[in-house]
């Protein structure tokens, strides 16, 4: 499957989803004035990926390699947290054919709210993230 990679802009965050380096990304700021055109190409392609490992075309992921997908975010949007949500609910369905997926919520030391929007998410998905903090630069 081809990698799926969208340039960041002021509003929308980049997207790296490579299976081939179990590189699978969300970065930045995450506020599109059409959220259903960033995350509709985004959704569908998750859905097609999750769907080839159930069927076998990816045998490289197992639970001694399981999908790790890093959410890196610095602002979003209710608007994407829907989508974001409907995101992991696509990965989750690796889960029952014994594909581990683990999920990294980065999120700045300070930014509670941050934190508390990833804690939401998992809660409502029903899946457990590792919040992983990172420090301030000033």
């Amino acid at each position: 499957m081809q990698k799926l990679y969208i340039s960041p802009t002021n509003t929308t965050p980049e997207v790296d989803f490579s299976p081939q380096k179990n590189i699978f990304l969300i970065r930045g700021i995450s506020s599109p004035e059409d959220v259903r055109a960033m995350y509709y190409p985004v959704i569908e392609w998750i859905g097609v990926f999750v769907n080839e490992i159930i069927e076998g075309k990816y045998k490289s992921y197992a639970p001694d390699y399981p999908l790790k997908f890093k959410a890196d975010l610095i602002y979003f949007n209710s608007s994407s947290a829907k989508f974001l949500y409907d995101i992991f609910i696509e990965l989750k369905r690796l889960i029952p054919h014994g594909i581990p997926v683990i999920v990294e919520w980065y999120y700045e030391e300070e930014d509670i709210d941050l934190k508390e929007g990833g804690m939401d998410i998992a809660l409502l998905a029903e899946m457990e993230f590792l919040f992983i903090p990172k420090k301030g630069d000033s």
